[in-house]
């Protein structure tokens, strides 16, 4: 039954809260030093995704992780750079990869990325596997996490046979409830610094393509769910923000993974409802190890040390190696 007991990671006192917990390592944490390699790899359809490598000196040139991010982040924010820093450490390369539209360059097709999104993932992972890695494992934060689950849940036949392990942290595993959650309390000022990033990418696809993307109206568009009925449904082939958050929320697939794939939720998270904690679908499955911490906020888990490594990024050090072939 991996529903893992609720490890022993404890803050200090002032992380206890889960909205501090969430702010301050985007405000106030040292940047990870490193120094990636920035990759541009075409994708089937036409466009294009940017990735940045991260070389261990310790490598062994068979073992890689791919790392994503959460909405509207990118490979150069401090979470995943943070991660790809300490598990270089531990001896693999990392390759934290772009959405379409993320890494700083507009993509060249009318697509927006989104959370039900796999095959980018799958693009990247056959990407590195034709490098020559023998182990890849994969490691996703908030939606990224959530495209991560359902990529290896959806078909789990196609998952490469190199793709041993995954961890995720902070998934809103289901969408309906996580954007209701967040459109009507108080966490309602992280939808408002989202959609400040999301109308801006509105304006300039409605430049890029006039004829698709309308920008009327985006002023007034303030809620997860309004933008995701305006603009993130139609444009992907879904009916409406509900049929969307239907079929690309992971907690449907959690139940056929097969790959080991740790999941970590904070009990305090101010994006996840009781439903993004799936106690259920752990229980019954050998492959999909939930922990629930009390604290760590929201893509959170803060340690303090001199080294600037996070809690998420040891626990994710320990439970990939344990999964390394030799």
């Amino acid at each position: 039954m991996p529903v893992l007991p609720s490890p022993g990671y404890t803050p200090v006192h002032l992380f206890r809260n889960g909205h501090v917990h969430t702010v301050y390592p985007a405000l106030f944490r040292p940047v990870p030093h490193t120094d990636p390699d920035r990759e541009r790899i075409d994708t089937p359809d036409g466009d294009f995704l940017d990735i940045d490598w991260h070389m261990s000196r310790r490598s062994d040139k068979r073992t890689a992780v791919v790392i994503s991010h959460g909405l509207e982040g990118n490979s150069r924010k401090k979470y995943p750079l943070g991660m790809a820093r300490h598990l270089t450490r531990l001896g693999m390369d990392a390759v934290c990869m772009n959405f379409r539209g993320c890494s700083g360059t507009p993509n060249r097709l009318p697509r927006l990325y989104h959370s039900g999104v796999t095959d980018d993932l799958d693009t990247v992972i056959h990407h590195v596997i034709r490098q020559g890695y023998e182990n890849v494992f994969l490691v996703g934060f908030s939606m990224g996490g959530n495209q991560l689950l359902k990529y290896l849940g959806e078909d789990p036949g196609q998952v490469p046979c190199q793709v041993r392990a995954a961890c995720s942290f902070s998934v809103p595993c289901d969408l309906s409830a996580s954007s209701a959650r967040l459109d009507s309390t108080v966490s309602r000022i992280y939808v408002m610094h989202f959609m400040r990033s999301l109308r801006a990418k509105i304006r300039l696809k409605a430049k890029m393509f006039p004829g698709i993307f309308d920008a009327k109206g985006l002023n007034i568009t303030w809620s997860f769910h309004d933008f995701d009925n305006r603009y993130t449904a139609p444009l992907n082939g879904f009916r409406d923000a509900e049929d969307y958050y239907a079929r690309a929320s992971c907690l449907q697939f959690l139940k056929n993974i097969r790959v080991p794939s740790l999941l970590v939720q904070a009990g305090d998270d101010p994006f996840l409802t009781p439903s993004c904690f799936p106690l259920e679908q752990a229980s019954k499955n050998d492959h999909l190890f939930l922990e629930i911490p009390e604290y760590g906020g929201h893509v959170g888990f803060h340690l303090p040390n001199r080294e600037n490594i996070y809690w998420s990024e040891y626990r994710a050090g320990e439970f990939l190696l344990e999964k390394k072939q030799p």
